[in-house]
C-alpha cells in the first residue's frame, strides 16, 4: 500500500484518538466528564451489542459530541468518524462517501445510493439533508458493505441516526444558540409519562441562518439561506407483558435559498434568479416487539416516509446580457463608475433549471431471533431470520430554460429480502458469524421522452465474520463481506442508446480488525485494516453538450466500470488521561482506483483515484476540565484533496489535477463551556482560522466574458463559524 509522505507523518502525530469517549453518564448528558470512558451500545445491527465487542469497523458519534462540537446538522460532525466523506452541490449534505464509494449528487437520473441512512428506522436514503441533530442520542456510522443486514443500499456502509428515547420520569430541556452570518437555533423537548403503560418524547428545532454568500447583483447576503423546522415526537407503550410497541413521527420543513457557484470562485455571486433547495418530510415508524414465545422474539417494522423535494440553480451564476467592469479586486456588475471604465457589453445567455420530485417510501420487516437459551446446534449457536420488503416511488418534473416543455418521469420499484444469520461460539473465546442474504428488486420507469422500461435484478449478499476474544479487553477479527447495489437508468434523452442503463454493482470486503481497552479502562484503541474488491461499477461520467449560440448544457450519467480497488487503515481511540485532561482522534487513510476503466469519451481511467476519496483524513483534540465548572475543547479536523469527480478529460484532453481536484485542509475549532447542574452556557467555533476550501467542483464552460473558456468552478465549504449556546435541562 503506498501514501503520500503527509498522510505517514499523521498517522504518526495523529496516533491512535477518537472523540466518541469524552463522557459520564449523568441527567440530559451535560458535557461533564469526572470518571472513566463510558461503555457505548451499537443498537443497529440484529443485536444491541458493545462497540469495543462488536467485529466490524463502526463509528458512534453521541450526543456529547454534538454538544461538544456544536453539531447542528451531520455534516458539520461526520469529519471525526475516518474515511467519511461528504458532497457539496446543495445547501446541506444529501450524500456521504464511505471508503471512497458514494453518490454525489442527483440531477434528472434515477439513483441507488451508495451509503444508507436510517432515523429511528424510518429509511431516508437518498433525502439525508434533514438529518438535523437536536435530541439525538447518537450516530452510527458502518463502514464496509452491510450486505446481511441492510442490503441494496448500504454497499458502502450505513449511517443509522437516533433520537433520545421516552423516559419514566417527566424531563425536559432547552438549547438556545446565536451565531454569526445572522445565525439563530432554538431547541425545545419534553419527555414523560402519559400513563403507566405509555411514555412520550417531543422535539422541536428551529435553524435560521442567512448563509455564507453575498449576491452582489442583488445587493442581499441571504440568497444562500437556512429555514429548517424540525419536529419529531415518540410513544414508548408497554401494551402487555409481552408486547412493547414504539412509535415515531417526523415532520421536516426545510425552505433553504441555493446560491453557492460564483463565476470567480468567491462567495460573491451575480445570479439573478438564485436557487433554492427545500424539502417537507412527513414520516411514521412503529416497532412491535412480541416476547411471548418460549423460542424466539418476534420484531416487526413498519415506517411511510413521504417527501417533496425541489433543487434548483441559476445555470449561467450571473444576470443574462450585462456589462462588466474590471477593478483590481476583479469583475463586479453595472453600474460602471470606476475610472478604469467598463468593458464592452458582452453577450450572455439566461437559464435556470428546477427539479421537483415527490418520493414516497415504505417498508415493512418482519424478524425473529433466537432467545437466550433456545441456540440451536447443541446450544452453540444463536440465529436470526427475516423477511424485508420496500416500496419505492419518486415522480419527477424538471423545469428547463432549454426544453420545449417540462421532462416529467415516474420510477417505481419494490424490494423483497429473505435473509439470516448464524452466530457460534466455536470455543469459549472463538466465534464465528455467518450471514446470507437474496434480494430482488423490480423498477418501472417511464417518462415524457418516451423512454419506458422495466428491470429486475436478484441480488446475493453476505459475511463471514471470526472474532477471537482474546481477553475481556481485547478483540480481534478478520471478515469478508459482500455487498451489492441494484443497477437502474440514465434518463437523459440526449444520451446516446448504450449510456442509456447500467447494471447492478457488486463489492467483496475483506477486513482485519483489532479493539481493545487499555489502562483500566482510561483508553481504548479500534483499528481495522480493509481491502475492497469492486465489480462492475457504477462511476458518475458526465458529457457537455454544446448549444447553437456557443453555450453549454452539462450533463451528467451513470455508466458500469470494469473492475475497482478501495483499501486502506482506521484508528480510533481515546485516553482519560486523569480528571482533568481527556485526548482523542481518529485516523483514515484510504487509497483507491480503477482498474480497466474506459471512459464514455474513450479515455482510459485505469490506475486512477476514484473521486471524493481523500487519502487520509484525521481528527485529533483534548478535552481539560480544571474544575467542576469549566471544560475547555480544542480539536483539528484534516483532510487530503480530492477529485471531485470521475471526468479527467474535456474535448478529449487531460484537465489539469488543480482544476478537478480539492485543497488540502486543516480546521482548527474549539469551544469554552460553563457548566451548571442543570445549565450550561458554550462559546464556540469551527474553522477559525477560517480556511477556504472547497467540498463541489466542475470543469465546464460558462462564462461569456473569456469566451466560454473551460474552466474550473467550485463550491466553497463552511467558511469561519461561531457563536454561543445556553443549554438547559429541567
Amino acid at each position: 500500500m503506498t501514501f503520500t509522505k503527509s498522510a505517514i507523518y499523521l498517522a504518526i502525530s495523529a496516533t491512535t484518538f477518537n472523540l466518541t469517549a469524552f463522557a459520564e453518564e449523568q441527567k440530559n448528558t451535560a458535557i461533564n466528564s469526572t470518571d472513566k470512558l463510558e461503555t457505548i451500545t451499537v443498537t443497529t445491527d440484529f443485536r444491541e451489542q458493545n462497540l469495543q465487542k462488536i467485529p466490524t469497523s463502526v463509528s458512534v458519534l453521541t450526543e456529547i459530541e454534538i454538544k461538544q462540537r456544536n453539531a447542528q446538522h451531520l455534516e458539520e460532525l461526520i469529519a471525526i468518524s475516518p474515511n467519511v466523506n461528504y458532497a457539496g452541490g446543495s445547501q446541506r449534505a444529501r450524500y456521504y462517501q464511505i471508503r471512497g464509494i458514494g453518490e454525489r449528487s442527483q440531477f434528472q437520473e434515477t439513483i441507488n445510493p451508495s451509503v444508507g441512512m436510517l432515523i429511528d428506522d424510518v429509511d431516508f436514503t437518498g433525502v439525508g439533508s434533514i438529518a438535523t441533530l437536536f435530541d439525538v442520542n447518537q450516530a452510527e456510522v458502518f463502514r464496509g458493505p452491510q450486505g446481511t443486514r441492510f442490503g441494496a443500499n448500504a454497499i458502502a456502509g450505513m449511517i443509522n441516526i437516533t433520537t433520545n428515547a421516552p423516559t419514566e420520569d417527566f424531563e425536559g430541556a432547552m438549547q438556545l444558540t446565536a451565531g454569526n452570518y445572522n445565525t439563530y437555533d432554538l431547541g425545545v423537548a419534553l419527555s414523560g409519562p402519559a400513563s403507566d403503560a405509555v411514555n412520550y418524547r417531543f422535539a422541536v428545532n428551529k435553524h435560521t441562518s442567512d448563509g455564507f454568500i453575498e449576491n452582489v447583483y442583488l445587493d442581499a447576503d441571504d440568497t444562500n439561506n437556512r429555514d429548517e423546522l424540525s419536529v419529531r415526537g415518540k410513544l414508548a407503550i408497554e401494551a402487555s407483558e409481552d408486547l412493547t410497541i414504539d412509535l415515531a413521527g417526523f415532520y421536516f420543513d426545510f425552505k433553504n435559498g441555493y446560491d453557492n457557484f460564483s463565476l470567480d470562485n468567491t462567495r460573491q455571486t451575480y445570479s439573478d434568479e438564485p436557487g433554492f433547495d427545500t424539502q417537507e418530510t412527513s414520516a411514521l415508524s412503529a416497532k412491535f416487539t412480541y416476547e411471548g414465545f418460549d423460542t424466539a422474539t418476534l420484531i416487526a417494522i413498519f415506517s411511510g416516509a413521504n417527501s417533496d423535494l425541489a433543487y434548483g440553480y441559476d445555470e449561467d451564476w450571473a444576470y443574462g446580457e450585462y456589462e462588466w467592469m474590471d477593478d483590481e479586486d476583479g469583475y463586479i456588475p453595472d453600474p460602471c463608475i470606476t475610472p478604469t471604465g467598463c468593458l464592452a457589453d458582452v453577450d450572455g445567455y439566461s437559464s435556470t433549471d428546477h427539479y421537483f420530485r415527490n418520493k414516497d417510501v415504505f417498508t415493512t420487516e418482519l424478524r425473529l431471533l433466537s432467545n437466550e437459551g433456545q441456540e440451536i446446534f447443541n446450544g452453540t449457536t444463536s440465529w436470526v431470520t427475516g423477511v424485508y420488503f420496500k416500496q419505492d416511488d419518486e415522480d419527477l418534473t424538471r423545469k428547463y430554460t432549454y426544453l420545449s416543455a417540462d421532462f416529467n418521469s415516474e420510477n417505481k420499484s419494490q424490494s423483497i429480502a429473505l435473509y439470516g444469520e448464524l452466530n457460534s461460539q466455536l470455543t469459549e473465546r472463538l466465534s464465528l458469524i455467518t450471514g446470507l442474504r437474496i434480494e430482488n428488486r423490480t423498477a418501472d420507469y417511464n417518462n415524457s421522452d418516451a423512454f419506458d422500461d422495466d428491470i429486475s435484478d436478484t441480488m446475493t449478499g453476505g459475511k463471514l465474520v471470526l472474532s477471537y476474544q482474546q481477553t475481556e479487553d481485547t478483540l480481534w477479527y478478520g471478515s469478508i463481506n459482500r455487498g451489492y447495489k441494484a443497477g437502474g437508468h440514465n434518463t437523459d434523452g440526449s444520451l446516446p442508446e448504450e449510456l442509456r442503463s447500467f447494471d447492478p454493482e457488486y463489492l467483496t470486503n475483506y477486513e482485519i480488525g483489532y479493539k481493545v481497552a487499555l489502562l483500566d479502562n482510561d483508553a481504548y484503541i479500534r483499528t481495522s485494516v480493509f481491502y475492497m474488491d469492486r465489480e462492475d461499477m457504477q462511476v458518475k461520467s458526465s458529457k457537455t453538450i454544446l448549444r447553437s449560440d456557443g453555450s453549454s448544457e452539462f450533463i451528467s450519467y451513470l455508466g458500469n466500470a470494469a473492475t475497482g480497488s478501495n483499501y486502506g487503515v482506521e484508528i480510533e481511540g481515546a485516553w482519560h488521561i486523569n480528571n482533568e485532561i481527556n485526548v482523542y482522534g481518529s485516523l483514515g487513510l484510504l487509497k483507491t482506483e480503477f482498474n480497466d476503466f474506459i471512459n464514455a469519451d474513450g479515455q482510459s481511467l485505469d490506475g486512477e483515484e476514484q473521486a471524493h476519496a481523500p487519502n487520509y483524513q484525521f481528527n485529533v483534540g483534548i478535552n481539560y476540565q480544571p474544575t467542576d465548572h469549566w471544560l475547555f475543547n480544542l480539536s483539528l479536523d484534516g483532510k487530503d484533496e480530492y477529485y471531485f469527480s470521475d471526468t479527467r478529460y474535456y474535448d478529449g484532453a487531460a484537465i489539469p489535477d488543480a482544476d478537478i481536484k480539492s485543497d488540502p485542509v486543516t480546521m482548527l475549532n474549539a469551544s469554552i463551556s460553563y457548566l451548571q447542574d442543570n445549565w450550561q452556557v458554550k462559546l464556540w467555533g469551527r474553522n477559525l482560522t477560517d480556511e477556504e476550501y472547497e467540498n463541489r467542483g466542475f470543469y465546464f464552460p460558462n462564462d461569456p466574458r473569456d469566451g466560454y473558456t473551460p474552466k474550473a468552478y467550485t463550491q466553497l465549504a463552511e467558511p469561519l463559524v461561531f457563536g454561543a449556546t445556553l443549554d438547559y435541562q429541567f
